[in-house]
C-alpha cells in the first residue's frame, strides 16, 4: 500500500456538492473526484452517510425541478458507490461507540460524528466541505481528529 496516498472519509456536504453544477466550489469538487478516480486519494463513505446523501440529493433534485427527483437521487448514489477509488464502509461496533462518545462531547450531527469516528478507526481524515456553524465551538476537539475542510473560511 502506498503510504503517500491521503485517505479521507467524505461527509455528505462534500458529496452532494458534486450535483450542483453552479457551485462556487465546482473546481475543487471536480479536482477532488478526479484525484479519487486516479488513485491519488482514497475515499471512504459510510453507509450512514449514503442514507443522508440519498435524502439530501432528493431535496436538491426537487429544488432543481427534476421530473423524478427520487430516481435521480438513487441514480446518483448508485453512481457514487461504483465510482473508482470510493470504498463503502459498514459502520461497525467500534465506529458506533466512538460516534456516540463524540456526540456526547459535541452537539453536532450524529452523521458527522460517524464520519469523524470512521476516519479515526481507518486512520484517515474526515473531510467536510467547510466548517459548519455548529462545529465552530468544538474546533479544538475536531483538530484532534485531523478534520479537514475542502473550502477554508475567508
Amino acid at each position: 500500500m502506498n503510504s503517500n496516498i491521503i485517505s479521507y472519509v467524505l461527509d455528505t456536504s462534500v458529496i452532494v456538492e458534486y450535483i450542483d453544477e453552479e457551485s462556487p466550489y465546482r473546481d475543487k469538487i471536480e479536482n477532488l473526484f478526479r484525484r479519487i478516480a486516479t488513485g491519488k486519494i482514497r475515499a471512504y463513505i459510510t453507509t450512514t452517510t449514503l442514507s443522508e446523501v440519498l435524502y439530501v440529493a432528493t431535496r436538491i433534485y426537487q429544488e432543481a425541478s427534476s421530473p423524478n427527483p427520487n430516481e435521480d437521487a438513487l441514480n446518483f448514489v448508485k453512481w457514487l458507490i461504483k465510482y473508482p477509488g470510493v470504498k463503502i464502509v459498514n459502520v461497525d461496533f467500534r465506529i458506533s461507540l466512538l460516534a456516540g462518545e463524540l456526540r456526547k462531547r459535541m452537539k453536532i450531527s450524529l452523521i458527522d460524528c460517524y464520519v469523524i469516528a470512521t476516519a479515526k478507526v481507518l486512520n484517515s481524515r474526515p473531510l467536510f466541505l467547510r466548517l459548519e456553524r455548529e462545529m465552530r465551538r468544538y474546533i479544538n476537539i475536531l483538530k484532534l481528529y485531523n478534520i479537514e475542510f475542502l473550502v477554508s473560511e475567508g
